[in-house]
Formats: C-alpha cells, structure tokens, sequence
C-alpha cells in the first residue's frame, strides 16, 4: 500500500524504474558521447608528473639540472667477450654509438660523454702551457702504437680509468642526458635501443639502463598488459557464466563495469589528462569493484524472483530499494579514500587520485541505478544457461560460514582475528618507503633492464647520480681553500657508504693540473694553498664552456659535488641523505653552504620523502572518511569503529605481504593502498545491512545472520571467487609491478570476502552493535523497516 509518506529513496527508486525507457535511452547516448573521448585518452609516462611540486631537494634539481645533470641520464656499455676495449672493433662501437645519440630525440649534447666525445681531456704540460686535449677524439686509432698510447692515457686518468673505461679494461661507458622539458619516453626509448641493437654483436656486448630507458619499457609493454586486461575480463566473464548460470548475472556486471571505465576515462580526457601505463592495475581494480555491486544486484534480484516478487520489474525495484544505501556506502567511502591521495604534491598520485574518484563515483549510475533498471526488462527465467551448478558447494561454504558465527566458534574466529591484526600490524612497521631492491621493482629481476643495470654497477662507479651544490656568497667562493678542502672531506666521508661507488668534483681535476705543471711529480698532487693559485689552476686547465659546466657555474659561484650509486633503495637514499645532512652540521662553511640535492637519486629522495609523509597522512584520512561515512549512514559513532576491523585487518595483511616480499611503498603502490581502505569494507556493507534488515522482520539473530549470509552473503562469495581466481592472469606480466598487484589483489579480495563472512557476522554476534540491533517502527517511510518485497508486492 503506498503511502503520502514514502521516502526520498523509495520515490527515487519508483522514478528510475518507471522512466526506465527514458533514463535508459539518456544514460546510452551519455555513454556513447563519453565513448568518443575515452577512445581518444593517451596512455604514456609523463616526467614532469614524477616530481613533486614542491620540495627543496626538486628546487635545487631544476635549477641545476640542465649543467650538473638532469634525473633521466642514460648509461650506455659497451663490453667485450675477449680481450680488452682498446681494439678497433669495440671502439669504433664506442665512437658510433657516442655521435649518433645526439640525434636522439631531445638528447643535450654537451652531456654524451665517452672515449669518443670531445668532454673527455687528457691533461698535459709543454715548453709554452697546459695542453687539455681529447683522448679519443676524432678518430679510432689506427696503429697498434696508437691504441698503446690511448690504453696508458686512460691508465693514468682518474677521471677516466674506472670512471668511463673499466677497471678490468674489458667495457666503455656512454652516458648522454636529455633537456628534461623535452623528454618524451615514446621517443626516446626505440631510438636508443635501435642504435644499441645495431651494436650488438661481433664479440661486443652493448647494455642500457636509465630512466628513459625503464619506462620505455613499460610503454613496450602496454600491449601485452592491455591484452593481459582483456583476457582477465574474459576470464571473468566465463566464471561468472559458470557461477550465476544466468546470462543476466554475466553480462550485466561485465556492462557495469564497461560503461564505468568508459565514462571515467572519457572524463580523464574532457580534463586534459593521460593514462599511466603503470596505474592500469588500478583500473581493474575499480571496475572490480562495479562488478561487485553489479553482482549482488543481480544476485538480490534472483532471490526475490525465488521468494515471490510478481514481476521482473517488481523484483528490481525491490533489489534497489534493499542494496541502494550499502552500495552506496561503499561507493562513497571508496571514493572518499581515493580522494585523499589529491594531497600527496606529486602531479600522478593527483591525477589518479581525481581519475580514480570519478572512475569510483561512476558506479553509483552505471552500477547500482542501471543494473536494476536493466534487470526490470529480464523476463521470467525458465531456466539456467548451461547445466554446471557449484550452487550446492557455495551453499555448504555459506553453511559453514553460519555454523561459525553461530556456535561458539565464533571466539576462536575473534580470537584469531586479533592475533593476526596484532602480528600482521607489527610486521607491517617493516614495509619500506622506496624501492626495496637493487634493481627496478616495476620489472622482473631477471628482465634485461636489471640485468643491464647488475652489470653495468658491477663494471662502474654507479649508474644512479646525485649532486650536493655548494653556493656560495660571491662569485668565485669555489676557488677558496677552505671550500675545496670541504669538498673533498665531503667525498671521501660519504664513500664510506658502500652502495656508493665513487664521486666528482673540481677537487678531482685541479690537484692533477698542480701535477703536471710541477713536471708530474706525485708530491704536487693537491689543491692550491690560495684562492690565487687555485684560480691559476683553474687558468692553467682552461676548459672550454661545456667541459667546465660539468664542475662549476661560470661565475665559479656554485659547484657540485657528484655521488654514484650502485642501487636506488630507500634504504640506501635515506642513509646518504642523513650522512650528507650530518657532514653539513658538523662542518659549516664561512663562504657559502651546501644544498641537496639532484640528479636521480636527489629527486627520488624528495619523491619518497613526500610518500613517506603522505602515506600516514593518506591512510589516517582515508580511515577517518571511512568512519564518517559510516557514522553518518548508521547514525552511530561506533559504526565507523565496527567497520575498521575488516579494512585494519585487509590492509595490515597487505602491508605485511609488500614487507615480507620486498614491496616498497612508492609512486605506483600508494594509491593501490589507498584504494585498499574503502575495497576492504564493500562486502562488510552488504552483509551488515542484510542482517539489519532481517532484524526488522523478526528478533531472532541467529536467523537473521543465516538469510543474510544466504543473501547478501551469496553475492559476495560469487564475486570474490570470480574476481580472485581472475586476477591470477596477472601473474603472468613481463611487468613485475603488475604481477606483485595482482597478488595484492587477490589477497585484499580474499581477506574481505573472509571478514565479511567470517568475521562481521562472528562480531555482530558477539557484541551485538547498537545500530544493528536497533529496532525502529515498520513503517515505509522508513526504506529500512519494511522488507521491499513486501512494499513492493503490496504497491
């Protein structure tokens, strides 16, 4: 019987179902506009969305990067088989490699670098002065005499002989920078791989590595991931064929999920922004996540098809009465956790974050609006699809799951349930910001990136830089003793570290001019005593511009001191980072001070910085939404607290699985976890509002908890069991950032599914929640007294 009072949600749910022609119609041609633009989104790495948008450690990179060097230096070696480098084959490798590199796309070329450039001097004394000249410029020796003669230059030159030749004399090394204002790594990635496959060959082994370099292979992968994508949604798509045995309970999730990926990504272009290759992962996490609300759509909507609803209509409106408040719940604290990301100062974790809100938010229409309007024109099954049924073994688990929180095993399930929240959130303290392994976690330790890299560290000082500037007060401060003393006590206390292989700076080049003027007496191998005659020095070695901007700005105001790393770990940049913070407290400097820090390392080290700081920050915000959502749904404080344990639970098991498998918390990770929170409570929704439902009808618990889980319980075993075993597809990526997502995944689904049905209903039980048990007058202004069936039937 209808009433004058019916609710705001009860209208709502009328208006929908009865304009369905209309709204359906409107939501098609809202899709296929939306379409267009998703069609047209780019997927590609920018570099300027890498670097937080503010940070001191960033300020001093772009200020400096295009002399002292940018953070996308590529490192090229060249190795042979046999013998040593200094033979005409390998070195005529060496000089091609080093002039057509500067064709690459946006490359600087006074930073290529190599036995073959003309930046590389030997520095000698005649009769007249200091000569500065190319040591393997412009030509390849041709006589044995000669190649003797370049072998002994390089043996005696420090800034050589460990630095761009080996110490085994067995590879060259070739380091070239870009214009970071210009880096495209589309671009960039096949012309260098051209050139080094070219040179491959003949006893020559060539290797590559750098920033560039690393996402140009995650872009070369683009195509394997997306088809990796499809044959997940495929996978998907025949298991819930098996699980629903409807073709309305397969396609109708798969459409939710569909059309809520073509209206984000048609936002993500109407605002101007690209797609990351590596955020892909979170795209199918999302539209899981529709899927999952699609489902137990379709799954309520069968039950009340099987308890006597009239008609198909009238079952989908009923279905969407019940599930409309806990979908979305779970819609708004999903969205509500993704958002908070927005204030981690990184341009990506922004742009996913607003994306991701958008992408989250589109559930609400394409999901929990269009599949029960979609369902009111599903006429009166007869039958299933296809005689599989796994019904039975899903009940026995449902039963199991009733027997559990209905005896009194259900302590021994809390009791378990606190013992590993309380281990899994002490282990979870391990988890490291930044990279937690030598190599790049995005690909497979065995990828020929990390192979290249392994070597490449192995043969050299380090493939990853960062430089500590001193500036100083006046022009020419660089030249005093007191600065270049500090400069080298700074070298050699961080050379300590071990993950660092070696370091640069002016202090390297003036003691080896005062040597050769004093006739190459070893004793004169040292500064100047004066700022005189370290200016002489700096005179006598005469530079050209290029060659000097490496060490100093022209006004010999500034200069940097250059570190090489054999890895990029968190671990291993946080150490070097308070090692040089600690040098500078305890030797201050009257002419000037030192500020960090560029290079790769340098603006890693502001990247992690900012995560580290925004990832408490991220998860403390993202749990308070969580509670306010659930205080203001609910009405009751203690909600918001209910609801923790599931996601506290889901999350610090995750966290201790990224710690225990060597999973840092970086650039790419941070909005999984964040998306984590709100994923690790949707089926607590479901479950918990089914039973406050049933309490309305009747005052016995244990059977509400029983339909309940029979109900809503069903779907999110359904989904759970779908979407888990799918996204072991994943493991199979050349990508091992989206393999390891898979896994976490997997896990987060698992261990919601398991409290929704384990632990939620155990907890209810037990504690029996003030705004669960709570009873309230049936009438229907209240969409929650009266069950919808019977609203509905009685309409």
């Amino acid at each position: 019987m209808k009433t004058s009072k019916s609710s705001r949600l009860e209208k709502f749910v009328e208006a929908c179902i009865r304009h369905r022609i209309a709204v359906t119609v409107i939501f098609t041609l809202l899709t296929l506009v939306m379409g267009f633009f998703a069609a047209r989104v780019e997927v590609k790495t920018v570099f300027d969305d890498l670097l937080p948008t503010s940070h001191d450690y960033i300020e001093v990179h772009k200020r400096f990067r295009q002399d002292f060097g940018g953070s996308n230096m590529v490192s090229i070696m060249v190795e042979v088989e046999q013998g040593d480098i200094f033979n005409i084959g390998a070195l005529e490798k060496v000089k091609k490699l080093t002039n057509d590199l500067a064709l690459v796309h946006g490359v600087n070329p006074f930073q290529i670098l190599s036995l073959a450039s003309s930046k590389l001097k030997d520095i000698k004394s005649s009769t007249d002065a200091i000569e500065s000249s190319p040591v393997m410029f412009p030509d390849v020796p041709k006589t044995a005499q000669e190649m003797d003669a370049l072998r002994n230059t390089v043996l005696k030159s420090p800034l050589i002989y460990g630095a761009y030749v080996s110490q085994d004399l067995k590879a060259a090394l070739i380091t070239v920078d870009f214009y970071e204002n210009e880096v495209d790594y589309s671009k960039i990635f096949p012309q260098i791989m051209k050139l080094v496959d070219s040179a491959q060959g003949d006893g020559v082994r060539v290797r590559v590595v750098g920033e560039p370099i690393l996402f140009g292979w995650v872009d070369f992968y683009v195509p394997e991931t997306m088809q990796i994508f499809m044959m997940t949604l495929a996978c998907l798509l025949a298991l819930l064929f098996v699980t629903a045995r409807t073709w309305r309970g397969t396609l109708l999730p798969l459409l939710a999920g569909a059309t809520s990926a073509i209206w984000a990504l048609g936002a993500a272009r109407l605002i101007g922004y690209n797609l990351d290759p590596l955020v892909i992962v979170i795209a199918f996490l999302i539209t899981a996540r529709s899927i999952s609300h699609s489902v137990q759509l379709v799954t309520r909507f069968g039950d009340e098809l099987a308890t006597g609803a009239s008609t198909p209509r009238a079952a989908a409106s009923s279905a969407m009465l019940q599930l409309f408040k806990p979908g979305m719940l779970g819609v708004v604290a999903d969205a509500g956790c993704m958002v908070v990301v927005v204030l981690t100062p990184i341009p990506l974790m922004q742009k996913i974050s607003l994306i991701g809100t958008i992408w989250v938010l589109t559930i609400g229409l394409c999901a929990c609006v269009m599949t029960p309007v979609l369902l009111s024109w599903v006429k009166q099954p007869k039958g299933f699809a296809h005689p599989i049924n796994i019904a039975p073994a899903l009940e026995r688990l449902l039963d199991l799951c009733i027997a559990v929180a209905t005896s009194r095993r259900r302590y021994f399930v809390l009791a378990g349930t606190a013992v590993v929240l309380l281990g899994s959130g002490a282990y979870a303290f391990k988890l490291q910001v930044g990279d937690a392994d030598a190599g790049s976690p995005i690909l497979w330790r065995d990828s020929r990136y990390n192979q290249d890299a392994a070597a490449i560290n192995k043969q050299f000082q380090g493939a990853d830089r960062m430089y500590v500037v001193f500036e100083g007060k006046q022009p020419g401060a660089i030249k005093e003793p007191a600065v270049l003393n500090s400069m080298a006590s700074m070298q050699r206390f961080m050379g300590a570290q071990p993950e660092i292989g070696g370091s640069l700076s002016l202090v390297d080049i003036l003691p080896m001019v005062n040597q050769v003027l004093r006739e190459g007496n070893p004793r004169y191998r040292d500064l100047g005593r004066s700022a005189n005659e370290n200016g002489e020095l700096l005179y006598m070695w005469g530079p050209d511009a290029g060659d000097a901007a490496r060490f100093m700005e022209p006004q010999q105001t500034s200069a940097p001191v250059t570190f090489f790393f054999k890895d990029h770990r968190g671990e291993t940049i946080r150490t070097a980072i308070h090692r040089v913070k600690e040098f500078i407290a305890e030797n201050p400097i009257e002419q000037g001070k030192y500020v960090l820090a560029g290079g790769l390392i340098g603006v890693t080290a502001a990247v992690n910085e900012v995560i580290f700081a925004g990832q408490i920050e991220s998860i403390a915000l993202a749990l308070l939404v969580l509670v306010i959502c659930c205080a203001v749904a609910y009405r009751s404080t203690r909600a918001g607290i209910f609801f923790m344990v599931p996601v506290v639970l889901s999350n610090t098991i995750t966290f201790s699985v990224m710690a225990w498998q060597g999973i840092g918390m970086t650039l790419s990770t941070l909005p999984v976890a964040a998306l984590g929170i709100g994923l690790g409570v949707d089926y607590a929704f479901y479950v918990v509002d089914a039973i406050r439902e049933e309490l309305h009808e009747n005052d016995n618990l244990e059977l509400a908890i029983a339909k309940a889980l029979r109900t809503a319980g069903m779907g999110v075993l359904i989904t759970s069991l779908t979407l888990t075993v799918s996204v072991v597809l994943w493991f199979s990526s050349s990508l091992r950032f989206q393999a390891e997502m898979g896994i976490l995944m997997a896990i987060w689904l698992f261990v919601s599914s398991f409290s929704a049905l384990f632990i939620v209903p155990s907890m209810v039980y037990v504690f029996k929640p003030e705004f669960v048990m709570s009873k309230r007058k049936k009438t229907v202004a209240d969409c929650g007294a009266m069950p919808a069936r019977r609203m509905v039937m009685a309409a």
